[in-house]
């Protein structure tokens, strides 16, 4: 009957089927299997209301959808570009620094390759960057910037791993940083060879940029730095952000309208939280199953008579993780990181090491073919044929898989415990 049960399951995801409805009904299915009363997976999802990290989610999610409606986007590509042009490949650079800060603030939804790729693709094409170089940038900057507070992923994962969310962000920050660096060491590299011109470094321009970003410029130094110095966690700074942005969009720059624009963007950013939480309080009965039933450690021991290395355990993991998250991005985060957090903690991985290698992960995932929504979007966006992207995201795959290498094995480097 389980197996019969399984099938159908499997059968009724592959006919899109919504993932919450599945999940309830496994929990449910399971639950009844064991003689336990299918009550206990209505209380794991009324358990979601009572975790203090929850708010952070809809208030992050609403503040980035307000971002991504006015014209932040071009006032911070205006400014990336006064401060970074002058440089050799000053343009690419630019656009990996705004997409990035971007993504962090609204989450991995594609929308920055929705609201910059438009902007940055002419204006990289005009400067002769090539085409290919182009597309595989602005794709891969559509995952660019989840290891940066106040990333939607970070949140999710330590609320589904139960670790503290401001110690995810501040072991994300370095890695990120790091990545960042290490594409842009490849777009001077790219425009070197292209035979870029640098743009004349203008005072005026960069001044103009400032005046004109003078209210957002704050905003990550008040949340980011707020986190990292114990000022306020998380969930506060969901909620000075929120407000931020609102006063700044709709009362001092005036692109949005209080009456007319705010409903709409908090009833599309509503969706996607209503749609993450759904997930979340399915799971969640779910998840207590699992526990109850030990399969965590089930697992450990029958992976620990195969793989007793904690490093190809964690070659193995690696590429699990590359086809979970390129298939399906949140409820990966719900279904999969209570089963890994503790097969992991048995192979003597810390919680929080593991958070930063799924999401580099998650980044990966994004354009790893065939599957990666960044993929999906950027031939949407651009008019571009699914092969080309496949080539054209190929060596910023491999970068992002040496920067995962280094995170993996050598996490000292970034002050992560191992």
């Amino acid at each position: 009957m389980g197996i019969f049960i399984a099938v159908l399951i499997f059968a009724l995801a592959f006919l899109g089927a919504p993932v919450f409805s599945l999940i309830g009904a496994g929990a449910l299915y399971l639950f009844g299997a064991a003689d336990i009363d299918s009550s206990a997976v209505i209380v794991e999802m009324l358990r979601l209301a009572s975790l203090p990290a929850l708010i952070a989610i809809p208030l992050f999610t609403f503040a980035g959808y307000v971002l991504a409606e006015s014209n932040s986007p071009k006032r911070m590509l205006k400014l990336g570009s006064a401060l970074f042009g002058s440089l050799p490949g000053g343009m690419a650079i630019a656009a990996l620094v705004a997409t990035a800060i971007f993504t962090a603030f609204t989450g991995a939804s594609g929308v920055t390759i929705i609201a910059l790729g438009g902007l940055l693709y002419p204006m990289l094409t005009k400067q002769g960057y090539p085409e290919k170089f182009t597309l595989g940038l602005l794709t891969t900057t559509g995952s660019l910037g989840l290891l940066f507070p106040p990333s939607l992923p970070i949140i999710l994962y330590g609320l589904i791993a139960k670790i503290s969310i401001d110690a995810l962000f501040k072991a994300a920050l370095l890695p990120g940083i790091f990545l960042l660096a290490v594409l842009s060491v490849y777009a001077l590299v790219t425009a070197k060879k292209a035979g870029i011109k640098k743009q004349p470094f203008s005072w005026a321009e960069l001044k103009s940029a400032v005046r004109e970003t003078a209210w957002q410029l704050p905003l990550p130094f008040i949340v980011i730095g707020g986190i990292y110095k114990g000022l306020f966690t998380a969930s506060e700074a969901a909620s000075i952000m929120a407000f931020y942005v609102l006063i700044t969009e709709v009362f001092i720059y005036r692109e949005l309208d209080l009456f007319r624009d705010i409903p709409k963007i908090a009833v599309k950013s509503m969706m996607l939280v209503g749609a993450i939480f759904v997930v979340l309080g399915t799971a969640l009965g779910f998840t207590n199953y699992l526990i109850d039933a030990q399969i965590p450690d089930r697992i450990f021991a029958l992976l620990h008579s195969f793989v007793s290395s904690k490093v190809l355990f964690l070659v193995i993991l690696n590429a699990f993780l590359l086809v979970i998250n390129m298939v399906e991005i949140f409820s990966a985060i719900i279904i999969v990181v209570p089963i890994i957090v503790p097969v992991a903690m048995n192979y003597g991985i810390d919680p929080i090491h593991l958070g930063i290698i799924f999401l580099l992960n998650l980044e990966i995932g994004y354009m790893t073919p065939p599957l990666g929504l960044n993929l999906f979007l950027s031939s949407s966006r651009f008019d571009k044929k699914l092969p080309e992207l496949y080539l054209a995201t190929m060596n910023f795959w491999f970068i992002l898989l040496g920067v995962l290498a280094l995170v993996t094995y050598f996490p000292a480097l970034f002050f992560i415990k191992s």
